[in-house]
């Protein structure tokens, strides 16, 4: 990092909010079932466990060949020859079979590099499910919550729905006494069909956020059971990010863009070893029957070979150059995500103060509007107003209960945006259901 470049400050003593389990974050029961079934279902997560194996996988194959190879062979040749000065028929047998041995000689650490590279590919491929599991969790969150506040809207707007059925109802009737004109009843009517349409609007949106919700845990499209409302998803009221090294630790980008570069690095010792000779010995030890002597006799050779490369118009070499601008790529990269990682922990904090200002902003102003009706009622029943300001001050307050409940929807997703900026939720590994995607088996180490 830059020198002199400032970091948020955060107290020494507090717990950060990203060092909290996540089914302490997120308290809804519900919500809960929902991470627990996408940890074991979610395909993303599968996909990266598979990766996790396969890199386990390539661990082992690099590492075999630091040792010597041994192969068991067998052979039974058999000869048949008639005419010439020989016997009309000759025929010779001679079963043979033994072990060789390959073993080249990891002298300039080209083997020792291979592997090192493979073990960081495998630490990487770690933190990449690591990643995918953040992922995961804010994105079930954030779906969750979000179908949360459309459940609200709808409730909002069906309780709208019947309060203008009333004042359409009413407005007929008065319009019929002759105390109401007709303009009255069809700006009522207005008002009323499109409440409706909102209702059929926000159920569409209700459902396709259901079918989204239902990919992330891996099932197929269907209702979602529903916990807590929105307004009761319970948050800390003060949020300490952590000490800014701790976020360094914590969020699995940024070790994954770590392992990454030691990887490249170790990809440089393996280029530069190929410059130099190799050695490798091959060997072959075993036992003949000759179907033409008396019995069996045993075989033994072995043979070092020495290679040293002279002229490949610059190959290797440029191989080592193209190694060491991957790793100063990887360097780019690994700065860069440190960057971006205390960025979006800047924003997210900047995000959850002022979304709570603005909710309650929202609040008031729907406090506002709600006293601005009953007075409007008041001063349409003595005559002092028209209907129309009763049916605007009405519609006001309907889109500006849309806007609170948004409002609200909008700081809980704070939250759940500053969790995942400082890396909270990966590590499941407490979780009983955790032992589907970590795999099993031996890095190779």
């Amino acid at each position: 990092m830059r020198r002199g470049a400032r970091l948020p400050p955060a107290p020494a003593d507090a717990r950060s909010f990203g060092d909290l389990e996540w089914w302490k974050v997120f308290q809804d029961e519900q919500l809960q079932a929902l991470i627990r079934t996408a940890l074991e279902e979610n395909y993303d997560l599968r996909v990266a466990a598979t990766r996790i194996l396969q890199a386990r996988a390539q661990v082992t194959i690099a590492r075999s060949f630091q040792f010597p190879s041994l192969d068991a062979g067998a052979a039974a040749p058999y000869d048949r020859a008639t005419g010439g000065n020989r016997p009309p028929t000759y025929e010779t047998f001679s079963p043979q079979g033994g072990f060789s041995v390959a073993w080249e000689l990891d002298l300039w650490g080209r083997f020792q590099r291979a592997t090192e590279a493979a073990r960081a590919d495998l630490l990487a491929s770690e933190e990449f499910r690591r990643t995918v599991v953040l992922t995961l969790l804010s994105d079930v969150a954030r779906a969750y919550l979000g179908l949360r506040e459309l459940d609200l809207e709808l409730e909002i707007a069906r309780r709208t729905v019947t309060s203008r059925a009333e004042y359409l109802g009413l407005t007929r009737a008065r319009e019929g006494g002759g105390v109401a004109t007709l303009m009255d009843v069809r700006q009522a009517e207005q008002l009323y069909y499109t409440a409706t349409a909102i209702i059929a609007d926000t159920e569409r949106r209700i459902e396709q956020q259901e079918n989204r919700i239902s990919l992330l845990v891996g099932r197929y499209p269907g209702p979602v059971p529903r916990g807590r409302r929105l307004t009761e998803q319970a948050f800390a009221p003060a949020v300490p990010a952590g000490l800014t090294s701790d976020l360094l630790a914590r969020r699995p980008d940024i070790r994954l863009a770590e392992q990454a570069l030691i990887s490249a690095n170790a990809r440089i010792g393996e280029a530069k070893a190929l410059l130099f000779p190799s050695v490798v010995i091959t060997g072959f030890g075993g036992a003949v029957i000759n179907g033409s002597s008396f019995g069996p006799f045993g075989v033994f050779n072995a043979l070092p070979t020495v290679t040293l490369p002279i002229f490949n118009l610059g190959r290797l070499q440029a191989n080592v150059d193209f190694a060491d601008a991957r790793t100063q790529e990887a360097l780019l990269q690994y700065q860069q995500t440190i960057l971006q990682a205390f960025r979006e922990v800047a924003d997210a904090l900047v995000e959850v103060r002022k979304r709570r200002e603005f909710r309650e902003q929202s609040e008031a102003t729907v406090a506002a509007q709600r006293d601005a009706l009953r007075l409007s009622n008041m001063r349409y029943e003595g005559g002092v107003t028209s209907f129309l300001e009763v049916l605007v001050t009405e519609r006001d307050l309907f889109e500006a209960e849309l806007a609170l409940a948004q409002a609200q929807r909008d700081e809980v997703l704070a939250f759940v945006q500053l969790y995942r900026a400082l890396g909270g939720g990966w590590d499941v590994s407490t979780y009983a259901g955790a032992s589907t995607w970590r795999g099993s088996g031996d890095d190779g180490s």
